[in-house]
């Protein structure tokens, strides 16, 4: 019986783990594809974040019943959610999108929006009010 019970747990882990969609988007509500692209993106490389990031809500402003949205996106790995962000970028873009009229390509979109991020980043400035308040005391 004690057998049993270690196989049956044994199975159930393996099985729970090898039947989940680690590197896939999970489009059964939009909550869970909300979490899973927060932890797919938190794994990926620094150079993808942003253009995953930008496919997702091109993707989402284009397809604004979750119905249509998570039939696009469910099971997406991140490199197929870019190829169809781009393809919405592209074609938003013909349609006379407004915001992506500033942008000649994709790649020139992804470039600003990285520069951005670089940019928030790097302006961590000093307060100069911190100096006077400060817990050291001298003695």
């Amino acid at each position: 019986m004690r057998l049993l019970s270690i196989f049956f747990i044994t199975f159930t882990i393996l099985f729970s783990t090898g039947c989940s969609k680690g590197s896939a988007i999970n489009g059964r509500s939009y909550k869970t594809a909300l979490k899973s692209v927060s932890m797919i993106k938190d794994r990926l490389p620094q150079q993808k974040r942003i253009p995953f990031e930008l496919s997702f809500w091109a993707i989402r402003t284009k397809y604004r019943k979750n119905s249509e949205f998570l039939d696009i996106v469910d099971g997406k790995t991140p490199d197929e959610l870019i190829a169809v962000g781009k393809e919405v970028f592209e074609a938003r873009k013909a349609e006379g999108f407004t915001e992506y009229q500033q942008y000649a390509t994709w790649e020139d979109m992804i470039q600003k929006y990285t520069d951005e991020r670089r940019a928030q980043n790097a302006k961590k400035k000093h307060d100069p009010r911190d100096g006077a308040n400060s817990v050291l005391y001298k003695l």
